[in-house]
């Protein structure tokens, strides 16, 4: 099945990342990841911004309120949902330069995680952490490129999760207890489609895959069989996210990070789909 998608705002980022739609926010935040700014869409279209940092690498909700922002190297706490509350600094989660945060996300007992990848992308460099209680961050996955999407099925029993670099999206199983175990390959995307960034898993179980350089959204069945693509004018497609009231609204960030906009005007710019399936709310952090 083919999916149109069509422009929400502006190029309004240099690089678009890590949409999240929570009803507390009264809607979308997203973040300019390399500028250090979250995004927030209006009720009229309009985009209000806020600078937390050198980076603003992924952003969710709090279970008790407010919300958490992994920055470069550290976790930033605000108590309040609205955008401009006070932050306050967790402390460096390393010392390393040239190693930044990235994409994040809950698991459904409140688990924040979070990716980390080199500035230069030399392979093996990065890892996936998860924050405990009072925002520490332990390792799960080492070895890694370019840490990207993470979500979990409807049912919780599994993980999805992409390492750019590998060209899959992989499978864990998630256990409430023991967190993520036994990753292996879920899908493999051809490089001449791109390769697999932010992704979401809709209320069916499908696996809504962002593909970088990919002019594209895949979506794979549990079963890993592609059945949708949301087309886009731009090339860097970088995560996704359902919204809406009803949670049917596929939100899609796009990248114009070394983009002609000439070539392409419309890189930068949050588009958006119908896709016909529906989402589910965001997975808070207990932090």
């Amino acid at each position: 099945m083919s999916i149109k998608a069509y422009p929400v705002t502006d190029p309004v980022a240099e690089h678009g990342e890590g949409p999240v739609w929570s009803g507390r926010w009264g809607g979308l935040r997203w973040v300019d990841m390399l500028a250090g700014d979250v995004l927030a869409l209006d009720d009229s279209g309009g985009v209000r911004r806020r600078h937390v940092g050198e980076v603003a690498a992924a952003l969710r909700p709090r279970v008790s309120g407010g919300y958490v922002v992994a920055g470069e190297r550290e976790l930033l706490l605000a108590d309040s949902d609205d955008l401009e509350a006070p932050l306050r600094s967790l402390g460096q989660a390393w010392s390393d330069p040239g190693v930044r945060m990235n994409d994040g996300g809950c698991d459904p007992q409140g688990r924040f995680y979070i990716g980390s990848m080199p500035y230069d992308e030399t392979p093996g460099r990065g890892s996936l952490y998860v924050a405990g209680p009072d925002g520490a961050l332990s390792p799960v996955l080492t070895g890694v490129t370019v840490s990207n999407g993470l979500d979990f099925s409807p049912d919780e029993s599994l993980a999805y999760y992409a390492d750019t670099a590998t060209g899959r999206v992989d499978v864990l199983d998630h256990d409430p207890a023991g967190g993520l175990t036994g990753r292996r390959p879920f899908v493999t995307i051809d490089p001449a489609q791109g390769a697999p960034d932010g992704l979401t898993v809709d209320a069916e179980g499908g696996v809504w895959v962002a593909l970088w350089q990919g002019h594209a959204v895949h979506r794979y069945t549990p079963d890993g069989r592609l059945d949708a693509v949301v087309g886009l004018p731009v090339g860097k497609v970088t995560a996704v996210t359902f919204g809406g009231p009803s949670l049917d609204r596929l939100f899609v960030t796009t990248s114009r990070l070394g983009v002609d906009p000439r070539e392409q005007p419309e890189a930068g710019a949050l588009f958006a789909a119908d896709p016909g399936v529906r989402g589910r709310p965001v997975l808070p952090a207990a932090l």
